[in-house]
């Protein structure tokens, strides 16, 4: 029995292996927790998970017992499923039948549906048709009515027309005409039609009787003229200011192209109707136009004025923009011959030329043959648009909308400035070209130029005069912000020596000094002022150019011009003094030195040295970054050597008392920073040019002068009267107090100053007659050539001793 039920379970697990898909598909529908369910199920396990152990083996029977009813059950299922489907095929077969049946039955239904929609279909052909030839009777009956009124007004106003040109009451014939021609136009279709086509030719008639009338009433009193010319224009226009009146949505700025596009349809409807009527030099197209335009502008000045909150920048320079294209569009179809003549009214101002693409064609213009007019600012040749401003005039009171948006924009463009610069920083040192402009300033006259021209365009009246009162704000917050905000700032205000600098000084430190990249800064900052000064110039030049001539007077940035010129020299002054503050600790070494036990002289002093080595550190970087301003380089050599050689001078009357070898030195010392300070301009470049004679004549009177202070010196003081009359004939100073001060570097005493003073002011020369000044001497100073010459002597001199 064993194996046979062994067998039979083989044999099922074979015939009853199912595909992972379908036993997915049996857990879903019928899910279950027996072990014996599942498709993995291990008999060996499962007994496992019944008898753990051997104490349970006690109720196997009970266990087999369950089993077995289990199985006995599913023995009952699967009979009773078995048996269920003894009957099914049966079943099966007896549905079908019955489907078949109905469905024929409802083929039946539906084609009986169908032959009834049939015959209703028909039945409401035969209804509509009665009803469609019902409306197409009444369709023909309307049109034949409206055709009938038509021709009644046609007949009647021919009729009308023709007792009037026989009366000669060509007013009334020019009111009725127009009428009669508009119905003539619903007849064109049946101009085959004989007696249409004669009531067309009949209109015709006082046509002809009414343009011959207008060349009767062209020769009579020229009232008659405008007043004929002003009533037909009058009832041209009167449809425009029912379209477009103030309460019509189509009559606001945004819609403006409406405006521009009914007159243009009018005009060519004039042309095609009663082009031929009036004579070709009364210019009626171009008489409708400008009555059009003095009607639009006016209307548009209303206008505005009530809904003036809701001017926006962007809807009033569309709307400006449409006008003066229309503008245009007009002086290319006519000439103006009648803006002067016309019936409308005239404009407030004459129009001035402000075409901003006519500004650099000059030598064309006419010479004024009035003497002051050749002082003033040339304004460019007249444009060839005799209609600017005849509609767009009445934006003008509102352009301080543009104005304020202008001043809005340019506030956010110097405070982006501003914080450009404080993320980029300064600009890169430049050795190969000139200091580098700020790009930035650069940025503002592009957009300076782009709102004159725009606001040029637009006015060239007070709007003008606004804009340049916002430049003129911007201009200086530029100077302020950008250029002078960025300047370094210096330790020292006064420029001179602080005690803590002179402790520094003692214990070998220098001062502080600009770094390389300041020095470049402030080079920077210096061309770009002068580059703003050079355009604001030219920005003024160009607005005097724009504006009316009456306004001229009212364009003035020199008040700008000099905040630039500020910055040039604060610039310049920043580059003095930290040069000059740098030769101040060896200045300051040299006034301290024993100048009065030197034993021998030798080669140029340690401070002569350092000197040289802080104009070789900051001349060779300011000349290179200034290359582009050579003029402002220039100032800044003479600016350095007017304060250095005074500066020099004081503290070589500090070195006292000084002894004859000492003398000597400080003077080939004075030789060696002479010789430099004349070479300053072109120190460390590899191209030598000759420095500018006004910058070398102060070099060569200010070093001669310490030169001459030190021989003086070096002069014995035996006899008195020779030595004062040496003093004065070397230095030429009449000041009691410079000869004292020579006094005390020689180390005299008081008691013997007393005496040397006195003889001093004894052997002053008397001043000329009529002066009112004190002591003054005229002698020549000797040449630099000559000074020169000593010097060489004296160097020789020195070389043999040593």
């Amino acid at each position: 029995m064993e194996d046979e039920e062994l067998e039979f379970a083989e044999d099922l697990e074979a015939v009853l292996h199912l595909s992972p898909e379908v036993q997915l598909a049996i857990e879903q529908v019928f899910p279950s927790q027996d072990p014996l369910d599942r498709a993995d199920f291990n008999a060996v396990e499962y007994i496992n998970t019944l008898f753990p152990t051997e104490q349970s083996l006690a109720n196997i029977d009970d266990v087999v017992n369950k089993i077995r009813l289990k199985i006995r059950r599913l023995d009952d299922n699967i009979r009773t499923v078995v048996r269920g489907q003894t009957n099914v095929g049966q079943d099966g077969r007896q549905a079908l039948e019955e489907a078949q049946k109905a469905i024929q039955q409802l083929f039946g239904k539906i084609k009986d549906i169908k032959d009834k929609a049939e015959k209703s279909e028909q039945m409401v052909k035969e209804i509509t048709r009665d009803i469609k030839q019902l409306d197409h009777a009444k369709r023909h009956l309307t049109t034949s009515i409206t055709t009938l009124n038509h021709l009644h007004m046609l007949a009647g106003g021919v009729d009308s027309l023709e007792a009037m040109t026989r009366k000669r009451q060509y007013g009334e014939v020019a009111n009725l005409l127009q009428g009669v021609v508009n119905v003539l136009e619903h007849f064109q279709k049946y101009m085959g039609i004989p007696q249409i086509r004669q009531l067309s030719e009949r209109t015709g008639g006082p046509s002809i009787v009414l343009r011959d009338a207008c060349l009767v009433a062209n020769v009579l009193d020229p009232r008659i003229k405008q007043e004929i010319i002003k009533k037909f224009i009058r009832q041209h226009l009167s449809e425009y200011l029912v379209l477009f009146q103030e309460n019509q949505d189509v009559a606001w700025l945004d819609k403006i192209d409406r405006r521009y596009a009914w007159i243009k349809r009018q005009l060519v409807d004039y042309e095609e109707k009663y082009g031929r009527m009036f004579p070709e030099e009364w210019c009626m197209t171009e008489r409708i136009a400008v009555e059009f335009c003095h009607i639009t502008r006016t209307e548009l000045a209303k206008l505005m004025r009530t809904r003036a909150r809701e001017i926006e920048v962007k809807l009033l320079l569309f709307a400006i923009q449409r006008t003066t294209n229309f503008e245009g569009l007009l002086a290319k179809r006519f000439s103006g011959c009648t803006l002067n003549d016309g019936p409308g009214k005239k404009l407030d101002t004459p129009l001035e030329p402000t075409n901003p693409f006519l500004e650099d064609e000059v030598g064309d213009d006419s010479v004024s043959e009035k003497d002051e007019d050749l002082d003033r600012p040339k304004k460019p040749k007249a444009p060839d648009n005799p209609f600017h401003g005849i509609v767009s005039k009445c934006f003008e009171p509102h352009l301080y909308v543009y104005i304020e948006s202008q001043d809005k924009n340019l506030g956010e463009l110097i405070d982006r400035f501003v914080a450009d610069f404080r993320t980029q920083g300064p600009p890169k040192s430049s050795t190969d070209e000139g200091g580098a402009v700020l790009p930035s300033c650069a940025d503002l006259f592009v957009y300076y130029k782009k709102c004159m021209v725009q606001c040029s365009q637009l006015s060239t009246g007070e709007p003008m005069i606004a804009l340049t009162t916002i430049f003129q704000k911007y201009l200086r917050e530029y100077a302020w912000k950008i250029l002078s905000g960025n300047l370094p700032k210096t330790s020292s205000n006064s420029g001179g020596l602080t005690i803590s600098s002179l402790l520094k000084e003692k214990e070998g430190s220098e001062v502080a000094k600009f770094t390389v990249d300041e020095l470049c800064l402030i080079c920077s900052i210096l061309s770009t002022a002068e580059y703003c000064l050079a355009t604001t110039q030219q920005l003024e030049e160009k607005l005097k150019e724009k504006v009316d001539k009456s306004l001229v007077d009212r364009i003035n940035l020199t008040g700008e011009m000099d905040t630039f010129s500020t910055v040039i020299s604060n610039s310049i002054q920043l580059l003095v003094q930290d040069l000059d503050s740098a030769c101040d600790p060896a200045l300051t070494a040299m006034s301290k030195m024993p100048w009065q036990s030197v034993e021998h002289v030798g080669d140029q002093s340690p401070y002569v040295t350092s000197v040289i080595m802080h104009i070789k550190q900051n001349v060779p970087v300011i000349r290179d970054n200034l290359a582009s301003t050579r003029k402002y380089f220039t100032q800044f050599c003479i600016k350095f050597t007017n304060s250095f050689i005074p500066k020099f001078i004081n503290h070589l009357f500090r070195c006292k008392p000084i002894s004859m070898v000492g003398a000597e030195q400080l003077l080939l010392d004075t030789h060696s920073l002479k010789t430099v300070l004349l070479d300053l301009p072109s120190i460390g470049s590899q191209v030598v040019r000759k420095a500018p004679a006004s910058y070398t004549k102060i070099v060569v009177k200010g070093m001669t002068r310490a030169e001459m202070i030190l021989k003086v010196v070096m002069a014995p003081h035996e006899p008195p009267v020779v030595f004062v009359d040496n003093y004065i004939k070397l230095l030429a100073d009449g000041n009691p107090e410079t000869f004292q001060k020579i006094l005390d570097m020689k180390g005299l005493k008081r008691s013997e100053q007393s005496s040397m003073i006195e003889l001093f002011r004894q052997r002053l020369p008397a001043p000329p007659s009529g002066a009112d000044g004190g002591p003054a001497l005229s002698f020549n100073a000797p040449t630099p050539e000559q000074e020169s010459s000593r010097i060489r002597k004296l160097e020789k001199l020195i070389k043999k001793r040593l």
